[in-house]
């Protein structure tokens, strides 16, 4: 069974910084695209930034200059380093990837468990 546990998050002042990370584990054969949503309350999900399997990157707008993302391929993990935040990076954040288990060679999408960001002004 493939899982994608997530750490990191918590409460920082404004201009402060945080480090997430999210490790996928389980019967896995490849895993493709690697990134971050957010969720913050009363709004929809939004796409943070996302990282291939090549190291090809995509940045929201909003995030970019102040939040970086990286992958270990080793660790089958994705990380995402955020600087300068800002009281609207508060949201619940979550890894998102697109893997391929042992069982079926397809790729499905799955979602970590989520984590609180929240950012003091």
């Amino acid at each position: 069974q493939v899982q994608l546990v997530q750490s990191g998050g918590g409460l920082v002042q404004a201009g402060g910084s945080l480090r997430l990370s999210c490790t996928a584990s389980g019967n896995i054969f490849s895993i493709d695209a690697m990134g971050w949503y957010r969720q913050a309350p009363g709004k929809q999900r939004e796409l943070v930034a996302t990282i291939t399997s090549g190291g090809r990157i995509n940045y929201a707008d909003s995030v970019k200059g102040r939040f970086t993302v990286s992958r270990d391929n080793a660790k089958n993990t994705v990380y995402l380093q955020m600087n300068s935040l800002k009281p609207e990076d508060t949201a619940v954040y979550y890894c998102n990837s697109r893997i391929a288990p042992l069982s079926t060679r397809i790729l499905y999408t799955y979602w970590g468990q989520g984590t609180q960001v929240t950012v003091s002004s």
